[in-house]
């Protein structure tokens, strides 16, 4: 029998999952919950061998709670299921060593043969959001740039991200600048929102 956790903040949603895996033979839900930050705990409480989780999840996204759980309980693999099939979300899930990546829109019983893939030691990752990643450009930002836009959405001002990496203030602004013409952003806020997406950040 796989065990499995359900992180998903729409109650609806994470009810009908439960709902719909419970039709499963081979399958049993757990634990469900509605926040990133209750994963670990449940998780360490119950003991699942698949957590099925979404990465915008309040508390804690739901990529951060893969990279958690894979430290606290690393006999628990991590399938993500998001509404937001965006490539750099991929990276990041890539890079938490997620077993699994399906998008909302999949079918019921191509989640649960991926829960069954995942269980069995495989890896699953939606082919359409394959491809995106596969296409996507690398960054177009320097390091540094990197380094700024990131300590400015962490909600460093340009003040404090000029003391923590032992810059002038002139010169954090010009990075700002220069990264928010080459992503062709509006401002600051929309250049971070365009490095995030893409996961360049």
């Amino acid at each position: 029998m796989i065990r499995v956790l359900v992180a998903e903040d729409v109650r609806i949603l994470r009810e009908a999952l439960c709902e719909l895996l419970g039709f499963e033979s081979d399958m049993v839900v757990v634990a469900a919950v509605e926040s990133g930050d209750r994963v670990v705990p449940a998780a360490l409480e119950h003991r699942p061998d698949i957590a099925v989780l979404d990465i915008e999840l309040p508390g804690m996204d739901g990529l951060h709670a893969a990279a958690e759980l894979r430290e606290k309980l690393p006999d628990c693999r991590t399938l993500i299921l998001t509404g937001v099939a965006r490539p750099g979300n991929l990276r990041r899930g890539i890079a938490a060593q997620v077993a699994g990546f399906m998008v909302k829109d999949s079918r019921p019983q191509e989640l649960a043969d991926a829960i069954r893939t995942v269980a069995a030691g495989g890896r699953v990752i939606d082919a359409a959001l394959a491809y995106a990643a596969l296409d996507a450009a690398g960054s177009p930002l320097t390091d540094r740039e990197s380094d700024v836009l990131r300590l400015t959405a962490s909600g460093a001002t340009p003040r404090e991200v000029a003391a923590r990496l032992h810059l002038t203030y002139g010169t954090v602004r010009n990075y700002l600048a220069s990264a928010v013409t080459k992503l062709g952003a509006r401002n600051r806020v929309d250049a971070i929102r365009i490095a995030n997406e893409a996961g360049w950040l």
